[in-house]
């Protein structure tokens, strides 16, 4: 048996924070909550409701049923503006190691 949608929207939620830098306060914000309401949410010890998922997908700027479709296909529908910007190499690395193979 797959994930129930209720799972799906708890991983696509934290995918998507992840993808976008949201933390949880920020999305509680959003939502008109609390941080906590969002931490039970996300834990899965209260359900995200209907109306949540209608602010959600809003906020993340995609369609609920992108939403609702699981991390990846969520996560593919960001808007490139709402997308954490890449971490830059730091100047002076090239990302290989230096005496690796040696």
């Amino acid at each position: 048996m797959g994930m129930t949608l209720r799972e799906t929207l708890q991983l696509t939620v934290a995918a998507l924070m992840q993808a976008t830098g949201d933390s949880q306060a920020e999305l509680a914000a959003a939502l008109g909550l609390q941080q906590t309401q969002v931490s039970r949410r996300q834990a899965g010890r209260t359900a995200w409701t209907l109306d949540d998922c209608d602010v959600l997908a809003a906020h993340f700027g995609i369609r609920v049923l992108q939403l609702l479709a699981g991390p990846s296909p969520a996560c593919e529908a960001l808007p490139a503006g709402r997308r954490r910007a890449a971490p830059r190499a730091r100047a002076g690395t090239t990302g290989v190691r230096q005496g690796a193979g040696q």
